[in-house]
């Protein structure tokens, strides 16, 4: 039998003394990395140098396997990096000289994150090229139809969100896959805030990139992003945002031309930070345990609850009510949003605020039916006290 999940509470700390709704922007740390940081320290004290042989230079490769389970990759096709600004940079220097005055175009939605939007408006601007951005009409979702009109023959890349950040939208990937497949165009998802409360599987997808990381739903803080690339696809991309682990003997320090090693190191660059991969394998472990389909199933009863109590009690839904197009995060519309948000956080409530779209509360499985309504109702009391106005003018950023 499944033990409950609140059961893992304890493998938690931030959990004893905070009320911790915040896993779409960084999930909660599992004790075990205490473990896990001071087998890095203990490494890097007795064996210096001797660590990158032993174990150190295959991390990226290693740490990834522990990623492509939850994602439907095989061993050895998951890459580690800084963050998904740098993959998506990487994914672009694949394609530089070699767009050949037709495919001139990506295509990507508005309510992607501004970080991949500002790279891909400077990169469209240096290449010739154009970037169509698709809105959304109620600033919540992307319409599929608008989204698959937009993919036509000139287009090169189509770099989308799984789910959007704002709202927790689920995008009609399979739809986006198909158009793409159709006019020769290639797509790279971004399942950040999806891999760890969604099932994800690029098999089935038949998605040419998947881009994401650690940091929110799979608790393994930051530094640690993945990169999986179609595997009959890999072997002809030449990046050139590159490095010498890309290299198929990096230690021959051969400065000719690169000779790209095959598999997913070919997408590796500089040195790796090593440290930040010891932290990442601990959540995604527990994930894998716990088992998505279980996690899943949580969400979706848990977000629905939440937004019933929400509409109740007066508030604004910034979110899908549908569960199909919904991932784990719910967002309030409620007047002063980003100061009602310091006040719960000033109270030990951790969620956050984006503006343009409200307060986002995203419980995972380690998160009780109780702390969920409690916030609700703590929300309305700040605003029926007036408690929020303290708060009017701080204008710090809201996590």
């Amino acid at each position: 039998m499944d033990i409950p999940l609140t059961s893992l509470r304890s493998e938690f700390p931030i959990l004893s003394n905070q009320t911790y709704l915040i896993s779409n922007s960084l999930g909660a740390m599992p004790r075990s990395v205490f473990v896990r940081m001071h087998e890095f320290a203990e490494t890097w004290a007795s064996k210096g140098v001797k660590a990158w042989a032993d174990e150190w230079w295959e991390m990226p490769i290693t740490v990834g396997n522990e990623i492509a389970p939850l994602i439907g990759a095989r061993e050895g096709e998951v890459s580690m990096h800084p963050n998904i600004t740098t993959i998506l940079a990487i994914i672009l220097s694949c394609f530089e000289g070699i767009e050949n005055g037709r495919r001139t175009r990506i295509v990507c939605e508005e309510m992607n994150f501004p970080s991949l939007i500002y790279l891909l408006r400077n990169w469209t601007n240096t290449h010739g090229c154009e970037l169509a951005l698709v809105p959304s009409r109620d600033r919540i979702s992307v319409d599929t139809q608008e989204m698959v009109d937009a993919i036509d023959d000139r287009t090169l890349l189509i770099p989308i969100s799984h789910v959007l950040f704002r709202s927790g939208y689920i995008q009609d990937i399979q739809a986006i896959i198909q158009k793409a497949r159709k006019v020769g165009a290639y797509v790279v998802l971004d399942a950040y805030q999806s891999v760890g409360i969604l099932p994800v599987d690029v098999g089935r997808w038949n998605v040419d990139f998947l881009i994401g990381g650690v940091l929110k739903w799979l608790c393994g803080g930051p530094g640690g992003c993945f990169l999986y690339v179609r595997p009959d696809l890999s072997g002809t991309f030449r990046p050139r945002l590159t490095g010498w682990l890309a290299h198929a003997r990096p230690f021959d320090f051969d400065v000719s031309e690169i000779e790209y090693v095959h598999g997913a190191r070919r997408f590796l660059n500089g040195t790796p930070a090593i440290s930040c991969l010891y932290a990442a394998t601990e959540g995604p472990r527990m994930i894998r345990d716990v088992g998505i389909d279980r996690i899943r199933e949580n969400s979706v009863r848990q977000t629905s609850m939440l937004i019933d109590k929400a509409y109740e009690l007066g508030f604004g839904v910034r979110s899908p009510r549908d569960p199909d197009q919904r991932g784990g995060t719910v967002t309030l519309d409620v007047p002063h949003a980003r100061a009602i948000t310091r006040a719960l956080i000033e109270r030990n409530i951790l969620v956050d605020f984006r503006a343009g779209s409200g307060i986002r509360i995203a419980p995972h499985f380690y998160n009780t039916d109780s702390e969920i309504l409690d916030a609700l109702a703590t929300i309305r009391e700040i605003i029926d006290t007036d408690e929020f106005e303290k708060h009017l003018n701080d204008r710090t950023t809201v996590t």
